[in-house]
């Protein structure tokens, strides 16, 4: 090897109190290791001898519990963007121990190089492979695109990279690494299908910038999956019998759509639900994060092809793609962020987007990221994005949560992130709420509808007081919340006597 050899507590001693540092990665895939974990370690020395130590931290999205958990609980950050998942990060931000800007995906590595975000001090990249061709070096990046191009390019002291063994190197040749032109120069991106490439399968900066290579095998922190369960198995059948109708009515295209998923348990069993169905057409994939279910759909011919930001996926589905490398190879592409979720792509292909909800609310409004409106459960991630811009843009969820304490339909969305301008649809395991072509009153009769039984009467009274104060959209402001507030209150939203709450 050329470079360099560190340790990481070699490369986490130069790191200094206010630096910021970049990360490869997007969800735990491909996110160094070695290195967040000993920034961690020198913070808790820095503390414990009466000095201050924290930094700023850009990544793809969400980190494993070596990074974002370990410096969290190191009191180590001082600012994060944008998304994360993980839950001592989570606490620290409901306890404002420290700042967190919650962005769209598709705009962190720009945002980054126009400046919002201040410099980016050093970069650390996970690779399972880095060369040296003539002055410069090619570093190919494990299993996620993030914004390593980005953070790569614009680092102030240098780059750090950690070759971790755990990932195959025959998985060289799966990224298509393209940095976007910054504004007023930016040209087309020449995407026209999910297979498509237009960039190159490394990162590539000066050889004289990578500061230090350290060598590892530790495994992905990869979060297991839920097996499907009555209620998401019915809501993929419900997605399913939706997708079927539009196709049958000629409301999408007879090719069909490519299609895009969010992360997590619910979203990889839709997933999976929906390529089990046998009249759905084969499709293809363009998404932000692949999971064990398409992966297994790609195996048997039902998902043609899959382009993503990040393989999100078991560490066991990891190296079953590594051993069939031969078979992916040249049906699966990893991008940057950038690319994954840009919205002129997304628009361009004819996407159909799925994602989660945390509640939805008489009118179609959406919140996917704070719980009661206060508390954050996870970053916005991708879901604008693709929500925004699909062909179809579709949001599941259970009808309700907490045994049922907890109705996802509700009068007015205690936060909200995405407007009901941009949603078609709201399925639950009680059918679908088809919202296009729909006045606000007639959105509003559709979501009931699919709202659990327990709640309809609740919402169809909330209405009847509501209309009395007339409007395009019928509000009982001193009600909206009635349910979130018996909630907090009594633990059950099912508790809730609006009459209590009408003036």
């Amino acid at each position: 090897m050329e470079f360099n050899k560190i340790t990481a507590a070699e490369a986490a001693a130069l790191i200094q109190n206010g630096d910021t540092i970049g990360l490869s990665g997007f969800t735990p895939a491909g996110v160094p290791k070695c290195i967040p974990a000993a920034i961690a370690e020198k913070a808790e020395a820095e503390h414990a001898a009466g000095n201050p130590f924290k930094i700023s931290i850009f990544t793809g999205a969400s980190t494993g519990q070596s990074c974002d958990g370990a410096l969290s609980n190191a009191q180590a950050i001082d600012f994060r963007a944008p998304y994360t998942t993980n839950g001592d990060f989570r606490k620290r931000v409901n306890q404002n121990e420290l700042r967190y800007s919650d962005l769209n995906l598709s705009n962190m590595a720009t945002q980054i190089r126009q400046g919002y975000l201040g410099e980016v001090t050093w970069a650390i990249l996970e690779a399972c492979a880095i060369e040296k061709v003539g002055q410069k070096a090619r570093i190919y990046l494990t299993a996620a695109g993030g914004i390593s191009p980005t953070v790569a390019r614009l680092a102030k002291n240098g780059i750090f990279v950690e070759i971790n063994a755990f990932h195959s190197t025959k998985s060289i040749g799966i990224h298509d690494v393209y940095e976007i032109e910054d504004h007023p120069f930016r040209k087309p991106i020449n995407i026209c299908k999910a297979s498509d490439r237009i960039g190159k399968p490394y990162v590539e900066v000066d050889a004289d910038r990578i500061l230090g290579v350290l060598e590892c095998n530790i495994p992905d922190e990869a979060r297991s999956f839920k097996d499907p369960d009555p209620i998401t198995s019915q809501i993929g059948q419900n997605v399913a019998d939706f997708l079927l109708y539009n196709l049958k009515a000629g409301l999408i295209p007879s090719s069909f759509l490519n299609l895009q998923s969010g992360v997590g348990s619910g979203a990889n069993a839709v997933l999976g639900a929906l390529g089990q169905c046998p009249e759905v057409p084969n499709f293809n994939i363009y998404t932000e994060v692949l999971q064990d279910a398409p992966v297994g759909l790609m195996k048997q011919g039902r998902v043609l092809s899959a382009s993503t930001c990040s393989l999100t996926v078991t560490n066991e589905c990891l190296l079953d793609i590594y051993d069939n490398i031969d078979f992916f190879k040249d049906k699966l592409v990893l991008r940057p962020s950038e690319i994954s979720n840009c919205p002129e792509v997304i628009a361009r292909l004819g996407v159909c987007a799925l994602n989660t909800a945390i509640e939805c609310d008489l009118y179609g409004h959406v919140n996917s990221t704070k719980i009661c409106g206060t508390k954050m459960m996870n970053g916005i991630g991708g879901s604008a994005d693709f929500a925004a811009n699909a062909y179809l843009s579709i949001f599941t969820c259970g009808s309700t949560t907490k045994g049922g304490a907890i109705s996802s339909i509700v009068p007015f969305a205690s936060h909200i992130d995405h407007t009901n301008h941009y949603i078609d649809a709201v399925i639950t395991e009680y059918g679908v709420a088809d919202l296009r072509h729909k006045s606000d009153m007639q959105k509003a009769e559709a979501l009931i509808n699919v709202a659990h039984p327990d709640y309809q009467p609740m919402l169809r009274d909330y209405l009847k007081y509501a209309e009395k104060k007339g409007g395009h959209t019928h509000h009982e402001l001193s009600a909206a919340f009635a349910m979130h507030d018996t909630f907090l209150r009594k633990g059950d939203m099912r508790l809730t006597d609006l009459a209590e709450y009408i003036k």
